[in-house]
């Protein structure tokens, strides 16, 4: 419900997460309005204004190496590579979100190291940092189109693909940048409100037996995604789950 709001980023914490707004968006009736509005939990919220500091000099002082099933290993330039490790990505986020450390993210980058993406076109939708597609491309794929509303991811996707050489067609905006061209593979780490309103738009532009991967979704948002998606004819493949996270797989 949070989400639905202009909050850019969320992050989970002990005692539950904190959400991250730009001031000029800040309407706090609304937010008290969302959270008095749930029931059976009580729900408790500090304010905090953050101060202007350098942020990716704070960054690089948490930002720790990411290795995926011993086969990707996601870093920054300023760590060490690690030898026999199959794909290496380097990545600088800036302001943007996806370093690989999410759940959701971990989930997508085992779905691609299993899936054939030789000569594929792909679509990373909510591309943020574009992991996801520089791994897709690393993995042999042919064209990876970028998609994001965020004018840093689109910035940062473009410089994290020449930093690990690859070529990435980053653009900012959202699904109704979508035309004619087909994919072969989608790729969707978002939300699952958004994901419901834009799966038919990655339909049209999805090619017969294409693949679709979904994630951003939580452990309770299964049973209405599937729902969703079988309604609109997509078949279902598999479910990857790490903590209360899910991807999902589809296939047209």
């Amino acid at each position: 419900m949070i989400s639905e709001l202009p909050f850019e980023s969320f992050v989970e914490n002990t005692t539950g997460f904190d959400a991250y707004i730009p001031k000029t968006d800040e309407n706090i009736a609304i937010i008290k309005e969302v959270i008095e509005s749930i029931e059976n939990i009580d729900f408790t919220y500090e304010r905090k204004e953050i101060e202007q500091e350098n942020w990716n000099a704070t960054w690089e002082e948490s930002f720790t190496p990411i290795l995926v099933n011993d086969q990707c290993l996601i870093r920054a330039e300023f760590h060490e590579s690690v030898e026999n490790i199959p794909y290496e990505i380097i990545i600088q986020p800036k302001m943007s979100f996806g370093t690989g450390h999410h759940s959701t993210t971990h989930l997508m980058v085992e779905y691609i190291l299993e899936t054939d993406f030789q000569g594929k076109d792909i679509l990373d939708m909510g591309c943020g940092t574009s992991i996801l597609a520089i791994l897709g491309m690393k993995r042999g794929a042919n064209y990876a189109e970028c998609i994001d509303i965020d004018e840093w991811a689109v910035e940062n996707s473009i410089e994290n693909g020449k930093k690990n050489g690859v070529s990435l067609d980053a653009k900012m905006g959202d699904n109704s940048l979508l035309g004619s061209k087909e994919f072969d593979i989608i790729l969707a780490n978002i939300n699952k409100n958004i994901l419901i309103s834009q799966i038919p738009s990655y339909i049209n532009v999805l090619k017969n037996e294409g693949d679709l991967f979904l994630s951003g979704l939580m452990e309770q948002d299964f049973d209405d995604i599937y729902a969703f998606c079988n309604e609109k004819g997509l078949k279902f493949i598999s479910k990857k789950q790490r903590n209360e996270w899910i991807a999902l797989h589809f296939k047209k």
